[in-house]
């Protein structure tokens, strides 16, 4: 069974320290068995001090860290207070040291600090919470980070931003394991999405624009029942009401993409479904999913994934 260990540290925050347990720890497989064992360890065994107000007590200490086959650090909200690896506490950077060279390590929200301070995120992509960016490239101008993101996959680590985007992430770790049913089943039982749309930046504080128009929210629930069809700016546009401009503006600061970028990743989405989950060939999932040629439909998904449809549908076939 794959073990996760999470490490809590000093000033952990609940909600965060509670994700990997909840989310890994519901997945089971088609006989039942759970997938995932889930323990919590601190760097000596002892209690560990949250944000709120009280401790918790933990089963293991850091030698847990050697025989995780993942590693998840929840954030503290000491963590931003990392300016560099001489800032990290001895304790922390120890227990780090132990983690195998094969183990992933898995970061929530500003935990990307930890990671930056001890050299795991050098020429990586990154996430983390946006309110932390511009501190962030200024500490660790090494790490490849990536503001708009819910989070970043630079395959051993993994990082998200927000609390919430921690969920994000972990069902993203466990449909890289185990394939999209999985993770589905898993986001139903907690009753939360499979997958958001868009990246952080639709959550950045910014001021609610002064326009009664109408939101994008219908128009691209249109959308998605016809992915299968031609989508240009201009139907879109049409069907909410709006000119280009003012769709295009409205549509960028709600879902944090420009129109035509939603629509690929929704093609995208479609046919990984389809691919994990049906027998279609690979040109009728290029036609349903809207892209027309299996060469569109190869050539979006290795920009996407990284890989060809087949290579795809070979590892997460349900």
């Amino acid at each position: 069974m794959h073990r996760v260990v999470v490490l809590a540290l000093d000033g952990v925050i609940p909600f965060e320290l509670s994700l990997a347990s909840r989310l890994f720890g519901t997945a089971t497989g088609p006989d039942g068995q759970r997938l995932y064992e889930v323990v919590t360890c601190s760097v000596d065994g002892r209690p560990v001090r949250t944000a709120a107000d009280f401790t918790i007590a933990v089963g293991h200490d850091a030698s847990a860290l050697a025989e995780a086959d993942t590693v998840v650090i929840p954030a503290s909200e000491e963590f931003v207070h990392v300016t560099g690896p001489d800032a990290l506490p001895a304790r922390t950077a120890a227990a780090l040291a132990t983690i195998g060279p094969d183990t992933r390590i898995v970061g929530i929200c500003v935990a990307t600090f930890v990671l930056a301070a001890a050299g795991l995120l050098d020429g990586c992509p990154a996430a983390t919470h946006w309110h932390y960016t511009a501190r962030f490239r200024q500490l660790y101008p090494q790490v490849q980070l990536e503001p708009d993101v819910l989070f970043a996959d630079a395959g051993r680590v993994l990082t998200s931003a927000g609390a919430a985007s921690g969920i994000d992430l972990i069902l993203h770790v466990i449909r890289r394991d185990h394939g999209s049913g999985v993770a589905n089943q898993v986001a139903r039982r907690c009753v939360v999405p499979p997958q958001r749309e868009g990246g952080q930046a639709q959550y950045v504080e910014r001021p609610v624009p002064p326009s009664p128009d109408a939101g994008t929210s219908a128009t691209r629930a249109w959308a998605l029942g016809r992915l299968h069809e031609p989508l240009g700016l201009d139907d879109l546009a049409r069907h909410a009401g709006m000119s280009r401009r003012t769709f295009t503006r409205r549509f960028r600061a709600e879902v944090g993409q420009s129109p035509g970028q939603w629509i690929v990743q929704q093609r995208v989405d479609l046919a990984r479904h389809l691919l994990e989950s049906s027998d279609l060939p690979m040109t009728r999932i290029a036609e349903r999913a809207g892209f027309g040629t299996d060469a569109s439909l190869r050539q979006h998904l290795r920009t996407a994934l990284g890989v060809s449809p087949g290579a795809y549908r070979r590892t997460f076939r349900e």
